[in-house]
Formats: C-alpha cells, sequence, structure tokens
C-alpha cells in the first residue's frame, strides 16, 4: 500500500487520480480540494478548514457525514459473508434491504433489482421495459420517450435516455429510438383545466401517435427535474402520465435517483405526487453514500409475467457487485435510521422556514430570478436584473459558473453545485439531518454568494468586463459571510441520533 504525505496528494492525484465532470484548469490547479474527514452537515480539509455541505456530497449523504453505526454494520457484514450474489442464490442482507425497500415504496412495487448506482438502474430499467414487452409478444416496443434537458445517467442507454445534449455530443450516435418532449418550467394548470392542458402532456400524446403506440416502451420522468432547477410538477401532471401510460400499454418510469430516500420529504418522490410508476430506480440516498448501492423496484405482477414467461422466464440482466452483500446490509442500517429518527418527519417540519430564507435570499438580490424546489431539494435561478427583465449574456453566465460564484463559495466555505444546464443555476441539496442552525449557516452562505454574483453582474453592466477581467473584480468586491440573518423560526428539533450513530 502507497503511504501519501497530505502534502503530496495533490501532485499525485494530478498524475495518477483521471476526475469525473471536472475542467482539466480546475484539477490542475494548485489549491485542489481534499476533503480528509466529514463530520454531520461539514467536511474537514487536509488544512484543517471547515466546510458546509450543502449539497449532501452528490444528492446522497442524507444521514450527514462521520456516523459511526452504518460503518460498524458494514465491518459485521464484511466479516461474516463478504460477497456472494443474486444469480441462483440469496443472501439475508440483500432480502433485508429488498424487503425495507418494498415496504416503504407506493402500491404494487414490490420486486427489487440492486445495481450499483443510478446510471445502471437506469440501464437496468431501459432493459426490463424491452424485455418485458418482448415477453408479452410486443417486440416491436423499444422506443424510449423523456423529457428535454433532464439527466438519467452516464452509461450509453441511460445517456441516450438523458436530455442534456452536450453530455451526449461526445459519445453520438447513441441508442435510436429515444425521443425528448417538453420539461414542465412555467407550466400552471389552466383555471377549470386539468394537466391534460399543459403544453408538455399535450406533446408526449403528439409523439406517441407520431411514433405508433405499439413501438413505444416506456415513459421516464424525474418526480422533481434535477436539470434546469428542481422542475416540481404541476399539478396532477404525474396522474396524467399514469393515465397515458394506461391508455396505450406504455411502463411508467419514475427515475427516483435523486428524489428517493426522503429527499422531497416523503420516502419517494412517486408518493408525494400520488402515483404508482411500473418501474422506480433508485441509488444515492439509499445508502446515505456509505456504500455504493442502485436498484430498480418493479411491480409485483409485471416481475411475475416476466419470469413467468415462456419466451423469457428471466430477467437477462446482471452484475457482479449487484445486491452485494455490504452495500445491503448498509442500505437496510441506513433505511432502518432514518425511520427510527424521524428524518423525514425532520424534513417536512423544516421545509417551510427553508423555503422562508430562500424568499428573503430573492427579495434581498435582484439578480436572483427565482428558486424552485420542494423538502430539501432547491434550486436558485440567476438573471442579470430580475428588476428591467435582463437576461444573462453567454459571458456572464460562463464567469459566474466557473469563477464568481465558486470564488464566493470558497471565502464563505460552502460546498454546492453553481449549474448550468440550461439556465445559471444554484443548487442546494443539504443532507436531510440538517437542523435550523445548519440552514441558517446555509442561506447566509448562499447570501454572500448572491452578494459576489450581485457586485459582479453590476460590474460587467457599469464596466464591459472582459473574460480576463475577473482579478480585478475580486480585488474590488471581497466576498464576506454576508449579512445576519434571522434565525429560522420553527420547532429546530432535529432527528434523534440515537445509539451508536452518535457522535
Amino acid at each position: 500500500m502507497v503511504t501519501l504525505d497530505v502534502t503530496d496528494v495533490r501532485a499525485r492525484a494530478r498524475q495518477h487520480l483521471f476526475p469525473h465532470f471536472t475542467r482539466g484548469t480546475v484539477w490542475r490547479d494548485e489549491d485542489l480540494p481534499v476533503i480528509v474527514r466529514g463530520q454531520g452537515c461539514h467536511l474537514y480539509d487536509d488544512r484543517g478548514r471547515r466546510w458546509l455541505d450543502g449539497l449532501a456530497g452528490l444528492f446522497c449523504v442524507n444521514l450527514g457525514h462521520g456516523r459511526q453505526d452504518i460503518p460498524a454494520t458494514a465491518f459485521k457484514q464484511m466479516g461474516q459473508l463478504a460477497y456472494w450474489t443474486n444469480w441462483g442464490a440469496a443472501h439475508p442482507a440483500a432480502v433485508e434491504a429488498a424487503t425495507l425497500i418494498a415496504e416503504l415504496a407506493p402500491g404494487d412495487l414490490e420486486k427489487v433489482f440492486f445495481v450499483n448506482s443510478g446510471s445502471e438502474a437506469v440501464e437496468s430499467a431501459i432493459k426490463f421495459a424491452r424485455q418485458y414487452h418482448r415477453s408479452q409478444g410486443q417486440p416491436q416496443r423499444t422506443k424510449i420517450i423523456s423529457r428535454e434537458m433532464s439527466y438519467h445517467g452516464t452509461t450509453l442507454g441511460a445517456l441516450a435516455v438523458t436530455g442534456i445534449p452536450k453530455f451526449k455530443a461526445p459519445f453520438g450516435p447513441l441508442m435510436p429510438g429515444v425521443r425528448h418532449v417538453p420539461h414542465t418550467l412555467g407550466e400552471v394548470v389552466p383555471e377549470g383545466g386539468s394537466a391534460a392542458d399543459l403544453p408538455s402532456v399535450r406533446r408526449i400524446v403528439e409523439v406517441i401517435e407520431e411514433e405508433g403506440p405499439e413501438t413505444v416502451a416506456a415513459i421516464f420522468a424525474e418526480p422533481v427535474q434535477n436539470s434546469r432547477g428542481a422542475l416540481v410538477p404541476p399539478r396532477g401532471y404525474w396522474q396524467e402520465l399514469r393515465s397515458i401510460c394506461d391508455r396505450y400499454g406504455i411502463l411508467l418510469v419514475a427515475d427516483e435517483v435523486i428524489t428517493g430516500f426522503g429527499r422531497t420529504g416523503q420516502w419517494f418522490g412517486s408518493t408525494r405526487y400520488e402515483v404508482v410508476p411500473d418501474l422506480l430506480t433508485f441509488a444515492k440516498g439509499s445508502t446515505s453514500g456509505y456504500a455504493p448501492m442502485g436498484g430498480v423496484l418493479v411491480r409485483a405482477a409485471l416481475g411475475e409475467a416476466l419470469l413467468d414467461s415462456p419466451q423469457a422466464g428471466m430477467f437477462t440482466h446482471g452484475a457482479t457487485w449487484g445486491g452485494h452483500p455490504v452495500s445491503t446490509a448498509v442500505a437496510a442500517a441506513n433505511i432502518s435510521a432514518m425511520r427510527d429518527e424521524g428524518v423525514l418527519d425532520h424534513v417536512r417540519r423544516m421545509e417551510p422556514p427553508f423555503q422562508a430564507g430562500l424568499d428573503e435570499i430573492v427579495a434581498g438580490h435582484d439578480c436572483v430570478k427565482e428558486w424552485r424546489g420542494t423538502g430539501y431539494f432547491y434550486a436558485l435561478e440567476l438573471t442579470a436584473d430580475r428588476r428591467t427583465g435582463r437576461p444573462l449574456t453567454e459571458q456572464e453566465g460562463v464567469e459566474l459558473v466557473r469563477e464568481v460564484m465558486p470564488r464566493a463559495m470558497r471565502e464563505v466555505g460552502l460546498i454546492t453545485r453553481p449549474d448550468d444546464r440550461g439556465a445559471v443555476l444554484l443548487m442546494l441539496c443539504p443532507p436531510l439531518i440538517a437542523d435550523a442552525a445548519v440552514l441558517d449557516e446555509l442561506l447566509a452562505g448562499v447570501d454572500a454568494v448572491m452578494d459576489a454574483a450581485g457586485a459582479y453582474l453590476a460590474g460587467t453592466a457599469r464596466r464591459g468586463l472582459t473574460p480576463h477581467g475577473l482579478a480585478g473584480f475580486a480585488a474590488d468586491h471581497p466576498v464576506t459571510r454576508g449579512p445576519s440573518r434571522r434565525r429560522l423560526q420553527t420547532d429546530t428539533t432535529g432527528p434523534q441520533m440515537a445509539g451508536k450513530g452518535a457522535r
């Protein structure tokens, strides 16, 4: 084993570690962050600085960092049964996790197929949809419908379903037969009407008819769409998707890789929006990031029909690590802790004051167009000037995402995601255990970041800032922690940290 002096980590990272979704200029920076420890809602770097985790890792560390009970469960499982498969056999850890997940899922989503990540979960759902239809004598049903700017993963099948052109462009041609329809941004059910009247819904029906209903396998959608900024569905939208799928014999797939396991204040976003999909993909929050795991929930009748079919007899898909004993033991421990400690009640209790704090940020910053989201899942969309309606220029958007907001976040010790998928956004997704004090800290940090964004935009309008002018901007506008915010007014009792998880 190579032992690295902490001062050597950055050099070794640049030499040997190839990054995910990271620009070369960031990876080669001498101040590349090196995170060495986590505790609760905070992270600590190799220089001892504390950072607030405003993105729950990558939308996944729902129970927070540094617990001891979940690692203890993993250690115990490693000593008892470190590895076995779900190929022709079962083991107790996978059975326990599957049972817990199925009991929490809506309706008759009772079958759990384990994989290792969200992308693999979506890939598995695509394959299940195709093989299921083939097993029922409809092999022509291969096409997929998903939404523009939706993100469903990075494997080639999941990437084809993803609706973000710049992520797809380097890897084409991708799987054919995928159509993308409008998302729901800005849509409202008309007075006296229903979700069937929404332009996005009407377009889904048009695309199905254009393609031929008998050729469409599935519709994929997130209960709250992440890319394009935490898009909460209009009233009745999911019921209308369910109705369309039932009418045309299409499978409805809820991609809950982010929204699953409490992010919306319910165990699943499908529960919050009162729908039972045919398939439900999950990952991230299922283990709170303590081990890699993903999966697909399948309606009982569909799973049985595939296994009973003379044409199939089995789901012809699997993975070496799918249903791994350690990962599933971790999932069971994580889900049990969330249930026993009242984490979902805590999210629902804190949702109104969290949103009130976001209202204050919008009111205090003309560069914020609006916030969107629900539960502990939000996006702030930026604009050049909300009062005048001036939009951001392309240059302003690039500099806000790559320079201005990251610099401000570093100065106030905040980790979250500036996002440029369809608009300039700041994503907020703290661990579900974040209490009033943590949310105050998060909102104060966001306030300071918006101060920096507003000052930068005022400077571009006044000085005609060029791409090389940010050094002068930074010198003129140092970032502080922002104005003192009122504390959130609510019952601020957090979830109880019972047993060995308490530290």
